[in-house]
C-alpha cells in the first residue's frame, strides 16, 4: 500500500473533486469507516461503549461528527466536545454538526482543558486536527491533548493523531498518543518517521471512496506491507517434497556465554519451515548448547577449518551468520576470509554486522543485512545517531545499492530496502518485541524463507511481517511487558496466516 505525504494526499483529493467527486460523499464514507473502526475496537473491549469525540474546526472534525452519527445508530452513548465556536468551522463540519445534533448527539462547547471531563470507561475519537497540520500547536490545544493522553482511555485518531505532522513525522510540542489510527485512503509518511510511530498506535485502513485511478497515479514515499500483497509471495509447498527440498539452513552463531542467540536463531529457522538446520559453533560450547532442539544438527569448528566450512555453507539453501558470535579479532579475520567465498543466499546479523562495518571485502551475492539503527549508522560510518527520516532512509538505500545487498533496518517500525525496489515499511509488531533475542529470531526466520526459495527482497518482507504478527499475538496473550524472544517463535503459526490488522 502506497505511503504518501499530506501534500500528495491533498493533491489526489483535489484531482478527484476536479473530476466530479463529492466532498460530502467522501466525508460520509470517512465517518462511516471511522465508526466501524471504533465499533470493532469495542467488540473486543465491550466495556467501552461510551464515546467521546474531540472536534476541532476543519473537515477532520466533520468526519468525527459523521462517525458519531453512525455510532448513535448503533446505540452508543456519544458526546462531542467542540473546541472552536461552530461558526468558525468549515462548511462541511458545520453541516455534520447539525446532523449529529438532529440524531440525538450531545455537544459541549469548551474553551480550556479545565472544562474537560472523561468517564472511567469509553473511547475517545480524536478529530481535532487533520493531516494538513504543520508546525507547533498553541493553547488550549496543548493542554487539551495532554489531558486526552492522561485519560487512560483508548484513543482512536481520525486519519492522523492530532499534533503530528503527517509529512515530516514531527510532533513539535505535543501530539495525541493514539491507540489506533483510522487512516483515510492511504497511510501518511509521517506515521513511520521521527515521532510518528510513537503517536500512531495500530494503523487501521478506512476506504473513503477515493477512486483507484488516483491511487495508482500517486507518488509514494514508501510502500506499507500488507498481508494481501505478501501472501502470494510465500514459498509454495509441494506435497511430495523431502527435507532438502524444504531447504537446508546453515547458521554460524554462538560463542561461549552466548549460546542463547544460537539456539533462538536456529529454532526460528526450524519453525520457519526449513527442512533441516545445521549450527556451526566454536568448539568448547557443546554443554551450553545442550538445551537446543533435538532436531538441530550441531557441528563444532575451529577457526582454521575454513575449507570444510565453505563447502558446507555452499551446499546449503541459505546461510545466516552473526547471532552471538562475539567481536573477537579472530572472528573478524574469520569472516573476512569466509564471506567472500560463500555463494548461498546469506543473512548477516548482530555481531557480524559490527565486524564487517567499514570493511571493503566482497559479501555473498544474495545477501541480506539486518541492522538496527545503531548498527546501520556504523555501517554508514555515521558517528551521530541520526534520526529516522526520509533523508536517512535514502542514505541507507544508496548503501544497499552500492553494496548490492538487501537491508532490513530493524526497529519501530522496520524498513526493507532493496536496490530497484521502493523502500517498504512494516506496520506490524508490538513494543514488547524490543527484547534480547528478538533480532536473532528474525534472522533465523528470514534464512528459513530464503532456504525455501524466496528471493532476498521477498524473504525480508515476509520475514518482518510474519515476525511482527507473531509478536502481536504474544503481546495479546502475555502483555507487552512480558514477551521474551522465544514467545515470538511459538506464535509463528499466527504470523504465517497473514491475518490483516
Amino acid at each position: 500500500m502506497k505511503v504518501v505525504s499530506a501534500q500528495q494526499m491533498s493533491y489526489l483529493e483535489s484531482q478527484a473533486y476536479r473530476d466530479g467527486a463529492s466532498e460530502s460523499d467522501f466525508m460520509e464514507e470517512a465517518g462511516s469507516g471511522i465508526a466501524l473502526v471504533v465499533h470493532d475496537y469495542v467488540e473486543k473491549y465491550p466495556e467501552h461503549r461510551s464515546i467521546i469525540i474531540m472536534c476541532g474546526k476543519g473537515n477532520n472534525a466533520g468526519d468525527g461528527y459523521v462517525a458519531g452519527i453512525h455510532l448513535l445508530n448503533l446505540e452508543y452513548e456519544v458526546l462531542a466536545y467542540q473546541l472552536v465556536p461552530i461558526s468558525e468551522c468549515s462548511r462541511l463540519c458545520r453541516a455534520s454538526y447539525q446532523r449529529f445534533l438532529q440524531s440525538g448527539g450531545r455537544v459541549l462547547q469548551i474553551q480550556s482543558a479545565d472544562e474537560l471531563t472523561f468517564p472511567d470507561e469509553g473511547v475517545i475519537i480524536d478529530a481535532i486536527f487533520g493531516s494538513g497540520l504543520q508546525g507547533a500547536i498553541n493553547e488550549p490545544y496543548q493542554s487539551i491533548i495532554a489531558k486526552i493522553n492522561a485519560s487512560n482511555l483508548p484513543i482512536i485518531s481520525a486519519d492522523i493523531p492530532s499534533g503530528l505532522d503527517a509529512t515530516t513525522g514531527f510532533a513539535a510540542n505535543n501530539a495525541v498518543i493514539a491507540t489506533e489510527t483510522a487512516f483515510l485512503g492511504l497511510p501518511k509518511t509521517g506515521f513511520f518517521i521521527r515521532d510518528g510511530w510513537d503517536c500512531l498506535g495500530v494503523p487501521r485502513y478506512v476506504d473513503f471512496g477515493l477512486p483507484q485511478l488516483y491511487i495508482e497515479e500517486a507518488e509514494a514515499d514508501l510502500i506499507m506491507l500488507t498481508g494481501s500483497e505478501l501472501r502470494p509471495l510465500l514459498p509454495r509447498i509441494r506435497r511430495s517434497r523431502h527435507k532438502y527440498q524444504a531447504g537446508s539452513v546453515v547458521g554460524i552463531a554462538g560463542s561461549p556465554t552466548m549460546a542463547g542467540a544460537a539456539i533462538l536463531s536456529t529454532s526460528a529457522a526450524m519453525h520457519g519451515g526449513a527442512g533441516i538446520v545445521f549450527l556451526l559453533h566454536p568448539q568448547g560450547m557443546e554443554s551450553e548448547l545442550s538445551a537446543a532442539a533435538p532436531e538441530l544438527i550441531k557441528i563444532p569448528f575451529d577457526y582454521p577449518e575454513l575449507d570444510s566450512l565453505v563447502t558446507l555453507c555452499n551446499k546449503a539453501s541459505s546461510v545466516f551468520i552473526g547471532p552471538g558470535i562475539g567481536r573477537h579479532p579472530d572472528m573478524e579475520r574469520f569472516l573476512e576470509l569466509l564471506l567472500p567465498q560463500i555463494t548461498a543466499p546469506t543473512v548477516i546479523d548482530a555481531d557480524a554486522l559490527n565486524l564487517i562495518a567499514g570493511k571493503n571485502f566482497p559479501l555473498p551475492p544474495q545477501c541480506i543485512l539486518t541492522p538496527h539503527h545503531g548498527e546501520m549508522s556504523r555501517l554508514l560510518g555515521d558517528k551521530s545517531d541520526a534520526e529516522i527520516s526520509l533523508d536517512y532512509l535514502n542514505r541507507c538505500a544508496t548503501f544497499a545499492a552500492d553494496k548490492k545487498v538487501t537491508l532490513v533496518l530493524k526497529g519501530g517500525p522496520t524498513f526493507i530496502i532493496h536496490s530497484g525496489m521502493p523502500i517498504h515499511v512494516n506496520p506490524r509488531g508490538d513494543p514488547g518485541m524490543a527484547t534480547a533475542g528478538s533480532g536473532d529470531v528474525l534472522t533465523g526466520l528470514i534464512a528459513a524463507l530464503l532456504a525455501q526459495g524466496a528471493t532476498p527482497e521477498n524473504a525480508a518482507k515476509l520475514g518482518v511481517y510474519i515476525h511482527g504478527i507473531a509478536g502481536e499475538y504474544a503481546a495479546d496473550e502475555l502483555t507487552s511487558y512480558c514477551i521474551c524472544a522465544s514467545d515470538i517463535i511459538y506464535r509463528f503459526t499466527e504470523g504465517f496466516r497473514f491475518e490483516e490488522m
